[in-house]
């Protein structure tokens, strides 16, 4: 995990640090007493901070200093701050098996669930990921909760299945709830749909989610086009209307919001190693990397495209071993994509699994030449549809 260990003692001179790179890395100081905590960190210029911690302290300093404590020295130098993140994460997920989450202040990413483990299946939002085993069907990660609940609730404007919480028991005396009376639920509390029906209408919001909302935007569009070839220009604008309604509900979710059990995705970053980009990759729930992609070749008979394309058949990870897990390396990938100014690219999947290599060779070219990415803006539009 660690690449380097150097033995540390008081004794050693000044010019001892300048062993040690100007360089970003993640590191460990470990002491003499096996039992002893270690210190574990990451910095963007390594030899600046283990001067900081181990040289000789400042008469009065009250800066943390751990040169009597220290008799080892481990580190990997890393390509960039999401290499380091990951590093860092896995370092202290081994250190620390008890309060890793905490010293990382990982926060989980919010998470549209369509729980399909009910008799009468619901959606909501949560941050956390159930048995991966289990039937219930995630989508994320968004932005804030507020932008998964907006989205969520938008969706479930479009449909006709049930937002309460408690356990169904269907009973035709039931009143009901204000839902049903303005018929935005088919009302399976008091048996006002059969099972097969309330079914039906799971599957299509299951299809809208599993789509990104193309399902529904297709199947509006083909009664406008229906419509309008019938001359019925007055329903055709108010067909037109809703489909552009339902396009700025789908807009609320960005274009890493996907289904989880599908989310494939190729994040490009800086390589430690010359004329290389390092390859990382989120599949099943966890990010596997670094890859060194060797851009300036010396083999020019194959192009970019087809190198990349071998790589990344032998480049898939083995998958998260349980919820906890899947939820914590997607709270990484979240909070990478979603800085304001971050380094590096990523690649998606298309909804049939595909990744383009064409798209991938570009930003693999972007990144080694360090071009800026723009800014991802918010989700929510700033006029949303009424």
């Amino acid at each position: 995990m660690l690449t380097h260990s150097i033995p540390f003692s008081p004794d050693h001179p000044a010019d001892f640090f300048t062993a040690f790179p100007v360089a970003p890395a993640v590191f460990l100081l470990r002491g003499a007493d096996e039992e002893a905590e270690p210190y574990v960190s990451k910095t963007t210029n390594l030899r600046k901070r283990l001067q900081r911690l181990l040289a000789p302290p400042e008469s009065q300093s009250k800066r943390l200093n751990l040169r009597d404590r220290v008799a080892c020295i481990e580190y990997a130098l890393t390509g960039s701050d999401f290499e380091s993140t990951l590093l860092l994460y896995k370092l202290l997920r081994r250190e620390f098996p008890k309060n890793y989450q905490k010293r990382l202040r990982l926060h989980p990413a919010p998470l549209v669930r369509l729980n399909l483990e009910n008799a009468y299946p619901r959606a909501y939002v949560t941050n956390k990921i159930g048995r991966l085993s289990g039937r219930s069907l995630y989508y994320g990660p968004f932005r804030s909760r507020a932008v998964a609940e907006k989205f969520m609730n938008d969706s479930l404007d479009l449909f006709k299945i049930r937002r309460c919480t408690f356990e169904l028991n269907p009973d035709p005396a039931f009143p009901g709830c204000v839902y049903s009376e303005m018929k935005m639920c088919l009302a399976p509390c008091f048996k006002g749909c059969t099972d097969e029906a309330y079914a039906a209408e799971v599957a299509r919001v299951q299809a809208w989610f599993d789509s990104g909302g193309e399902s529904l935007i297709h199947e509006l569009e083909a009664e406008r086009d229906r419509l309008s070839a019938d001359l019925d220009f007055e329903a055709a604008a108010q067909q037109h209307t809703k489909v552009a309604k339902v396009k700025g509900v789908a807009a609320v979710s960005d274009e890493i919001c996907r289904r989880l059990d599908q989310l494939d995705a190729v994040i490009v970053q800086p390589s430690t190693e010359a004329k290389s980009v390092a390859l990382f990759r989120f599949n099943k729930g966890e990010v596997a990397g670094p890859v060194s992609f060797l851009v300036e070749s010396e083999d020019q008979s194959q192009s970019a495209e087809v190198r990349l394309r071998a790589m990344l058949e032998n480049f898939r990870p083995a998958g998260a071993r349980s919820g906890q897990q899947f939820t914590e390396e997607l709270a990484m990938l979240k909070r990478w994509y979603y800085r304001t100014h971050k380094l590096g690219e990523m690649i998606l999947a298309n909804q049939g699994g595909e990744l383009s290599m064409r798209k991938l060779a570009n930003a693999v070219g972007r990144v080694y030449r360090g071009e800026k990415q723009p800014v991802i803006q918010p989700s929510l539009p700033e006029n949303p549809p009424s």
